[in-house]
């Protein structure tokens, strides 16, 4: 399934591949890679609110920003929130990135294999081969409650309105 007209990078429009996903869809599986090639899906992180922040590349400014202020708001959750940041970039990318950024609490891991998050969830960008930047909550039954794709793709999220969706069920 293609989706047209949803994001934009620098204005140009993108095709997203996969289905459009809204709050109280169940959560579709996933098998994305860590920063050490171990295999990580879903079921992970049963039992968790999942703040899932969604970025086409770390090393991008945007990107950057995304990820460090996830990281930072990580650290006020408690043990049963699990902020993950998914993006394309490889899992040694990743890794050299949050050693040299401080990225301790934000769990980054890598769609680059076979872009399952990307096509299960809707935000595989067919142009780009990247996911778009996006923000889901989770709650701890996998089913979906807020979901926030940024429609100009260099462009922040709404961090504070992911966080509200995410007290509001907790």
């Amino acid at each position: 399934m293609e989706r047209k007209g949803i994001v934009t990078m620098k204005g140009n429009p993108l095709t997203l591949v996969g289905p459009e996903l809204k709050a109280g869809d169940k959560a579709p599986d996933f098998t994305v890679v860590d920063q050490n090639l171990a295999p990580k899906t879903l079921s992970d992180y049963a039992g968790k609110f999942k703040v899932i922040s969604v970025t086409p590349s770390l090393d991008t400014p945007v990107c950057d920003l995304q990820i460090h202020w996830f990281n930072r708001d990580a650290a006020n959750q408690p043990a049963d929130v699990a902020v993950l940041n998914i993006s394309m970039d490889l899992p040694l990318a990743i890794k050299r990135f949050c050693a040299t950024g401080g990225i301790e609490r934000a769990e980054a891991l890598s769609d680059h294999r076979d872009a399952s998050f990307g096509a299960n969830w809707g935000v595989l960008m067919k142009e780009l081969r990247l996911l778009a930047r996006s923000i889901f909550i989770v709650d701890k039954d996998d089913v979906i409650r807020y979901v926030q794709i940024v429609p100009e793709q260099i462009t922040e999220p709404d961090y504070e309105a992911a966080l509200e969706a995410l007290k509001s069920i907790m």
